[in-house]
């Protein structure tokens, strides 16, 4: 007889590389009390994606602790451990129509969501961060309420160009997608310090450098192609750290 492992059994290296990530937000302050979610496909279409459950501190969540959903499954909505319907919402949404966006983090870190609440949230090159983001983010400036089906819908028509990998969601907050964890994270790290970058260079009332646009994209390129392997190589560290004070967060 083939007995199939219980869920929180199944795709233990994801769902360990999670809950490092969603250690690591709340260390870094980019999480908001028990708000915000984190996702991860785990399936070949992108349907079947682990999620934290609903209103859970980022500092608490384990491995085991992750939902594993489906996003053509609405009745989940209805079991005892449900997720947050609005995480349903977005994310749900976005994993059923971008099936590139394997990961899936959404927060209202400080600066990020500075960014959101200006009339005009975009990020000029100023310096490197800022640049890696040149043309690969998308503002949505039509904010509707609580990100439930019908928003959480519109929200993801914003994301099928797979060049854009940051949603400033106006309003709100941000919107990161990735390859894997890793790459998430790592984007999500570099999001916030570049907005916190930005941020701070306006509050100095003076005129920003602002690169051109030609050397902003060369800039970005250099950096995709010069260090393919910097988002793996940052978490692994990352997780190093927390297996070296043995933190429990892949159990």
């Amino acid at each position: 007889m083939n007995i199939q492992p219980f869920p929180e059994q199944l795709f233990r290296q994801e769902r360990a590389d999670l809950a490092a990530a969603f250690r690591w937000a709340a260390r870094l302050n980019l999480h908001e009390a028990v708000a915000n979610h984190f996702s991860l496909a785990v399936d070949a279409v992108g349907k079947r994606f682990l999620m934290n459950p609903n209103q859970r501190h980022f500092s608490l969540i384990r491995a085991s602790d992750l939902l594993l959903l489906d996003a053509d499954d609405p009745d989940v909505l209805e079991q005892p451990d449900a997720p947050d319907p609005t995480a349903w919402g977005l994310h749900g949404s976005i994993h059923r129509r971008c099936p590139h966006a394997r990961c899936i983090m959404h927060t209202h870190s400080s600066y990020g969501t500075v960014l959101s609440c200006l009339a005009d949230s975009s990020l000029p090159a100023i310096d490197q961060n800022t640049a890696t983001f040149h043309d690969r983010y998308v503002i949505d400036g039509n904010f509707g309420g609580l990100a439930f089906e019908e928003e959480g819908e519109r929200c993801a028509s914003l994301l099928e160009d797979p060049k854009k990998k940051v949603m400033i969601m106006g309003n709100h907050g941000i919107l990161v997608i990735g390859a894997n964890v890793a790459d998430t994270f790592n984007r999500l790290y570099y999001f916030e310090r570049a907005a916190e970058t930005f941020i701070k260079a306006l509050q100095t009332g003076r005129e920003l450098r602002v690169m051109p646009d030609e050397t902003a994209e060369k800039t970005a390129r250099e950096l995709e192609c010069h260090y393919p392997d910097q988002a793996e190589r940052h978490f692994s560290d990352l997780k190093a750290i927390l297996d070296r004070e043995g933190d429990d967060y892949a159990e």
